[in-house]
């Protein structure tokens, strides 16, 4: 199976899917990220420091391929939609990958939802490898959304990450070492401590011990009511 997480900053890709990709990764799939904007000039000018965390946290979850667009952060609304849309088309061009996961469309974050809402398009239906589309949750922005219609995270899928979850925690800690640390003290929900809450939380609610949320928001199923994947796939 072959993997793309699409994530508008650096850190996102591990807050909101570590443990998936690393499940992922130990098993043998393939499992790239690209990540859309430089996440740090909108406060700092330190983008080399950002970018070598962010590999040193996806080589932590077995990322195979990191991919730095490099668009300004936070100022994504200030470029066109097809600005956004075109390098993720290249990476799924590239890849041919069989899952997507990216953000969900009501966080209070701009470049998040501009990310989401350009992810949908690079990934429509016809003329792509992509046959499941997955939306997960940043602690610290799908959480802080208003709770009116459309930006309420609804999950439908959640991964069991009890095996990955140490993984995800290391991988995330990478980021204590950018200009500004993206890792906060508790209670903030990007520490460890809300971190590994939120995974058990997500645990309690599918009787799992630990596990990431998803809506699913796309699939295309060949095997009937089954769906794509069956077994221990996803």
């Amino acid at each position: 199976m072959r993997v793309l997480t699409v994530a508008a900053h650096p850190d996102d890709e591990t807050l909101g899917a570590g443990g998936t990709m690393a499940w992922h990764a130990s098993r043998g799939d393939t499992v790239w990220v690209c990540i859309v904007t430089d996440g740090v000039t909108s406060r700092h000018d330190q983008v080399a420091l950002q970018e070598e965390c962010a590999r040193r946290a996806c080589a932590t979850l077995g990322v195979e391929r990191v991919v730095f667009v490099g668009l300004p952060d936070q100022r994504l609304d200030t470029l066109s939609l097809l600005d956004v849309i075109t390098p993720i088309e290249q990476c799924i061009d590239e890849l041919r990958p069989d899952v997507v996961l990216t953000h969900f469309q009501g966080d209070v974050n701009e470049d998040h939802r501009l990310v989401a809402r350009a992810t949908m398009v690079a990934t429509r239906p016809v003329g792509t490898s992509v046959r499941r589309v997955c939306a997960f949750e940043i602690p610290s922005s799908t959480d802080w959304a208003p709770p009116i219609p459309g930006s309420v995270f609804t999950p439908n899928l959640y991964v069991d990450i009890d095996e990955t979850l140490d993984t995800k925690l290391t991988a995330m800690k990478a980021y204590a070492g950018t200009h500004l640390s993206e890792v906060r003290p508790y209670p903030h929900p990007r520490s460890m401590e809300a971190l590994t809450a939120y995974a058990q939380r997500h645990g309690v609610a599918s009787g799992l011990l630990a596990a990431e949320p998803f809506m699913l928001l796309r699939e295309s199923a060949s095997a009937g009511m089954r769906g794509l994947y069956t077994g221990d796939d996803l």
